[in-house]
C-alpha cells in the first residue's frame, strides 16, 4: 500500500498507466452520462466554455440559433467534466508537492517568447480564442475527438490523433528551431 500511495504522489507517472486510467475515467464518464442523462455524452473540454459563455451571448442576442439550439447554456456535463479537471490536476498538484504560483513557466518559455508577462498573457490568449473557435468550427476539442472517439473506435479519431501529432512536431520545429 505503501508503494501505491508514492507512486501517486509521484510528479510523473508512467504514460500507460495515466492512459489507462484516462480510459478507465472516460467509461466511467460514458456510463455516468448515459445513465443520469437522456443521451450519452463523451468526454471534452471545449463545448464547456461555450456553456458557460452561452448566458452572456443570449443576453446579447436572444434569438442566436446557435445558443438556443445547438449549444446549451448554463451547468452542463461538459462544465462538470472540466470542473473535475481543474480539480484533478490540483490534487495532483498537492499530492506530488509541485504546485506553485508563478507568471512565467520556466527558462524554455523566456529563452524563445522573452520575459514579459503581458506579451505570454497576449499569445495565451490569442492561442485560446483560436483553439476554441476551430473546435467548435470542428464539432468538438481533441480530447473530445481523440479520447472519446478512441474509446469508440472511431477511424476518424485515429486519423486526427495522427495529424494532430504531426502537425505538433512541425509546429514545435518552426517555432523552437530545434533547440528543445
Amino acid at each position: 500500500m505503501n508503494k501505491f500511495v508514492a507512486y501517486m504522489k509521484s510528479p510523473e507517472w508512467s504514460p500507460y498507466v495515466a492512459g489507462a486510467g484516462l480510459g478507465v475515467v472516460t467509461i466511467i464518464a460514458l456510463v455516468l452520462s448515459n445513465a443520469l442523462l437522456p443521451a450519452p455524452t463523451l468526454v471534452g473540454a471545449s463545448g464547456a466554455y461555450e456553456n458557460l459563455v452561452a448566458p452572456v451571448g443570449l443576453a446579447l442576442d436572444p434569438n442566436n440559433l446557435y445558443f438556443k439550439t445547438i449549444m446549451p447554456a448554463g451547468i452542463t456535463w461538459s462544465v462538470l467534466v472540466l470542473f473535475g479537471i481543474f480539480l484533478g490536476g490540483l490534487a495532483s498538484a498537492l499530492l506530488s508537492g509541485t504546485f506553485k504560483w508563478r507568471k512565467l513557466p520556466d527558462k524554455q518559455w523566456t529563452e524563445i517568447f522573452g520575459s514579459s508577462v503581458a506579451k505570454r498573457w497576449i499569445i495565451v490568449f490569442l492561442a485560446a480564442a483560436l483553439l476554441e473557435y476551430a473546435a467548435g468550427i470542428a464539432g468538438g476539442c481533441t480530447s473530445g475527438l481523440a479520447i472519446s472517439g478512441g474509446v469508440v473506435l472511431a477511424p476518424a479519431s485515429f486519423i486526427f490523433i495522427a495529424g494532430m501529432f504531426a502537425s505538433g512536431i512541425v509546429t514545435a520545429l518552426a517555432i523552437y528551431r530545434k533547440r528543445y
